[in-house]
């Protein structure tokens, strides 16, 4: 098993069908320890069953946006783990109105907490947990094809996870001074909660099945192989790198 006692924090599960559950499995099928966050109590009553279910060591209370909760999680981890081998970043948000019209009507509200949600919550956790981060220990974040291309009704969200992957670069040089990596999986849209905010989305996931050169849209069981990977020392030199993991569709032309 690839990830045998690996301690593994999950930051970002909202229920059975987001992609960070499909991570949590797959690293539970290679023996790893695993631990959820939460941000609070609606979220808190999913997490905790899926904890069970997956046979988590223990969950914690943990809004991205606060410096406080944060440093906190990181006190509560060191107690319980002592250390991490593996930190997983799934968190985005972007106020629903901005994905549903013009990217040029975004509020500047609406700007600050997709930017902050979404990409900042990355470096803030990097920061916070750094002198937790075992060497060889490994950081991985989701982000989207939006940020690198124009996907209709995607606008702010596309610019948060476009800072989310230059965060990842710039991380890399941070964090690989102390041996530790960090990528980011770019995964093929799938249903889920966050997926149900953006405006035709059906019609985005129907293109892709159709015109991906595998022929199918992916699964957060297809995200979380690819975690595995990525969280192992199997890519013991693999770091600031983007992933795709969206059946070939990113290659695409006209």
């Amino acid at each position: 098993m690839l990830l045998q006692n690996k301690k593994c924090l999950i930051f970002g599960v909202a229920n059975n069908k987001s992609i960070a559950y499909g991570i949590a499995s797959a690293f539970k099928q290679h023996g790893a320890q695993l631990a959820f966050s939460y941000a609070g109590e609606a979220i808190q009553k999913r997490v905790e069953p899926i904890s069970a279910e997956l046979g988590g060591d223990f969950t914690f209370p943990c809004d991205v946006t606060s410096d406080e909760q944060i440093a906190a999680a990181v006190e509560l981890v060191k107690e319980r783990w002592g250390s991490v081998d593996v930190l997983v970043h799934s968190v985005a948000f972007a106020h629903k109105e901005d994905l549903a019209h013009r990217f040029i009507d975004t509020s500047r509200d609406g700007f600050a907490t997709a930017l902050n949600i979404s990409s900042y919550s990355l470096t803030a956790l990097c920061s916070a947990f750094e002198p937790l981060l075992n060497p060889g220990a490994s950081v991985l974040t989701m982000t989207y094809y939006g940020a690198q291309k124009i996907i209709t009704n995607y606008n702010v969200m596309g610019v948060a996870k476009a800072a989310l992957e230059a965060s990842v670069r710039y991380l890399s040089v941070d964090l690989g001074a102390k041996d530790v990596r960090i990528n980011a999986i770019s995964a093929g849209p799938i249903k889920t909660l966050a997926s149900s905010g953006i405006s035709d989305f059906k019609k985005i996931f129907s293109h892709i099945e159709e015109h991906a050169p595998l022929r199918r849209n992916v699964t957060t069981e297809d995200v979380g192989k690819a975690a595995v990977f990525l969280a192992s020392d199997l890519a013991s030199a693999v770091t600031g790198e983007i992933m795709f993991v969206d059946c070939g569709y990113n290659n695409l032309g006209i």
